[in-house]
């Protein structure tokens, strides 16, 4: 598995589609995890925090549709639906349950490839430039790669951090509670805990910010929460 990349989380019940997602999604350098099962994936959704989900709707132990559904009640993550259904009301019907995009099989790998770049980047909110790299001084934010560099130098980050600076990215200029944030980086049952977010809201602050004690992207809102710069980017 690459050590960078978005993280892509492919779910279909055929074993040869499961290899042909993970040869050529790696292939770009993307983190890729594979389920036969929709159980299976769900488990994984949420373990693994993905960045996109691709979703065959023929699973043997749930309708995708449904799946697209349970994962809506807690994630924005993008889904592009691979299927062999091509009726209109089946593409509808994933569409309005909440899927981003709707690939039907057989499919050509390079339109795939160019899908997936586009659901990220969808995720990503407003570009800067052609790609899903943001800048701002010494801060450079490569969203398709997950990677982050500071005067130059890739600063680690742990998924958790990622996720939580990803969410600051994509609101950018927005006043978040840390309701809303803890609900969005660690799943509802999380959300009245605020210290988990007091505590990576300090570490992130010290790996990107040029002054940890005076930031110029991670702004307290006092008794409401955090907002990242809208001028920062």
């Amino acid at each position: 598995m690459s050590a960078g990349g978005a993280r892509i989380l492919a779910v279909d019940d055929e074993a040869p589609m499961q290899r042909l997602l993970r040869r050529n999604l790696e292939a770009r350098g993307y983190q890729v995890e594979t389920a036969g099962r929709a159980r299976e994936g769900l488990g994984l959704f949420r373990s693994w925090r993905p960045d996109l989900v691709v979703l065959d709707l023929n699973l043997p132990d749930m309708d995708g549709v449904d799946f697209i559904r349970e994962v809506r009640e807690t994630s924005a993550v993008p889904i592009l639906v691979l299927s062999a259904r091509e009726a209109e009301r089946d593409r509808v019907a994933a569409l309005d349950a909440g899927a981003d995009d709707y690939v039907p099989k057989p499919f050509g790998v390079e339109e795939l490839l160019a899908r997936v770049r586009v659901s990220l980047r969808h995720a990503a909110g407003p570009l800067v430039g052609n790609d899903a790299t943001w800048r701002s001084g010494e801060l450079a934010i490569d969203l398709d790669r997950r990677r982050v560099v500071v005067r130059g130098e890739e600063v680690h980050l742990t998924p958790t951090e990622y996720d939580l600076l990803k969410a600051f990215v994509r609101h950018r200029g927005r006043v978040l509670t840390d309701r809303a944030l803890l609900h969005e980086v660690w799943g509802p049952e999380y959300s009245e805990e605020s210290h988990y977010l007091h505590v990576y809201v300090a570490r992130l602050r010290k790996k990107i910010e040029p002054d940890a004690n005076r930031p110029r992207y991670l702004l307290t809102e006092p008794g409401i929460g955090y907002r990242f710069a809208e001028d920062a980017l």
